[in-house]
């Protein structure tokens, strides 16, 4: 009886693995820890068909990973919940520290960007304190309305160039966008810095902020 139970109980893990044996469905959960999408703006945002993303999200509905809305003739989907957005971030840590792959990977595409080194989140928050940084949100406006880091200001990278005068010359503007693995924020410290304004970049997002005050209980200007 015990064999038994052991093997249904893990069968049902392995749903939740083979769930998530495709890169793609990968991709789409880390977009979707940013903020809800429209199916059409998921295949955007991963260059698949309509048709493929709904046959993804659909597997991914089915292991309660994902769950949707309708909105007129949208269909609009999201993660289940916040445990899902734990769990890949888990994933991204186990397999940089394991695959020595990632680990090329990622150091390709910082030599690839001058701009790369970040500013370490506990700076940033005692820089915000004193006033010396201005926070920019580089992310589709939708997800800065979502959520975003206290104290930011919103201007997605496709608008960046246009509303460079709009920007402080007397602070340093520190870019962020979705995390580790997001490199809109690298491109922002680029237009930033092309024209003579002194930028930084902050490697964490909204997500890992969130985690940071959980742990280590403190906050930054703007939070509620």
């Amino acid at each position: 009886m015990e064999r038994e139970w052991k093997d249904q109980l893990y069968q049902e893990f392995a749903r939740i693995g083979k769930c998530l044996s495709s890169p793609k469905r990968l991709e789409l959960i880390d977009i979707l820890a940013q903020g809800p999408k429209s199916v059409e703006q998921l295949a955007k945002m991963t260059g698949m068909s309509v048709a493929n993303v709904s046959q993804h999200l659909q597997t991914l509905h089915e292991s309660r990973l994902v769950r949707f809305t309708k909105k007129g003739n949208y269909v609009i989907y999201e993660i289940a919940e916040l445990s899902v957005a734990d769990f890949m971030v888990s994933l991204h840590r186990l397999s940089e520290k394991q695959l020595v792959e990632i680990q090329r990977l990622k150091n390709e595409i910082v030599q690839q960007h001058a701009s790369m080194e970040p500013i370490p989140l506990e700076e940033l928050r005692v820089r915000m304190e004193k006033g010396e940084v201005l926070l920019l949100d580089v992310r589709p406006k939708d997800e800065y309305v979502m959520g975003h880091i206290p104290g930011a200001i919103s201007i997605p990278i496709e608008e960046l160039e246009e509303h460079l005068a709009s920007l402080p010359v007397d602070k340093e503007i520190v870019a962020y966008c979705r995390g580790p693995y997001c490199f809109m924020s690298a491109q922002a410290v680029e237009i930033l810095k092309t024209n003579g304004i002194k930028a930084s970049r902050l490697e964490e997002g909204v997500y890992e902020w969130k985690r940071y005050v959980e742990y280590s209980n403190v906050s930054l200007p703007g939070d509620a």
